[in-house]
């Protein structure tokens, strides 16, 4: 099992990877834009947090979607892959999105429960569970509701029929989680797909992360020329 330690490498780029949904999609997506981790990436049971790339000036890290950003934005990692939710939900100046990379398709939406029929246009204050607060009061103050988010990491579903929230905020994919729950989606926030993201003094400063803006950029479009052919 192989861990960089951050510091003994201080040349090396960092390349900062979302654990979770999005991750499988990556990975075949980084390959051919020339980014690889090492065999040891792969192995469900290393819980390493660092590794090795085939390019031997880069390393790679997996940590929680969130964190990615963060790792990026204040110059620990300086580039990596995350949802467009993340990014709008942080909404950090030093993060610069410069690529779509069209993959972990999903969208952030509001749900309740299916036999709750007063959807809560006429309140001017709703409680609703999210772990997009800043996402979800912009939405619900545009149309004049004061949202009082309460912070979940999971679970989400449980919250209105347990009585905690009203309403939630949650990725939707297929709805399918949803609608077992005992709840409908009435309103769509964000569509969502991955991006490359780059720290900004990063791009200006270092020639490779201009080139794997460049590559990952490339990709997406063969891609996507193949995809309507």
């Amino acid at each position: 099992m192989t861990t960089i330690g951050l510091p003994d490498n201080p040349g090396q780029l960092t390349f900062a990877v979302p654990k979770g949904r999005i991750l499988d999609e990556a990975l075949p997506v980084m390959a051919r834009a020339g980014v690889e981790p090492e065999a040891a990436f792969h192995d469900p049971k290393n819980r390493a947090l660092a590794f090795a790339c085939t390019r031997n000036d880069m390393r790679m890290i997996r940590v929680r979607a969130f964190d990615v950003a963060t790792f990026v934005a204040h110059g620990a990692a300086q580039v990596g892959i995350v949802g467009s939710d993340v990014i709008e939900e942080f909404d950090y100046a030093d993060l610069y999105a410069p690529v779509d990379l069209g993959i972990g398709l999903c969208r952030l939406s509001v749900a309740r429960m299916a036999d709750d029929t007063d959807e809560g246009a006429s309140t001017s204050h709703l409680r609703v569970a999210t772990k997009y607060p800043s996402l979800t009061r912009r939405h619900f103050e545009a149309a004049g509701i004061q949202a009082e988010c309460v912070k979940l990491n999971g679970a989400m579903e449980l919250a209105p029929s347990l009585g905690l929230a009203r309403q939630i905020v949650d990725l939707v994919s297929t709805g399918t989680t949803l609608r077992e729950n005992g709840l409908i989606e009435t309103a769509v926030i964000l569509d969502i797909s991955a991006r490359l993201i780059v720290n900004r003094t990063a791009l200006k400063t270092d020639r490779r992360v201009a080139a794997l803006v460049d590559a990952f950029r490339r990709e997406a479009e063969d891609r996507q020329g193949k995809a309507a052919a």
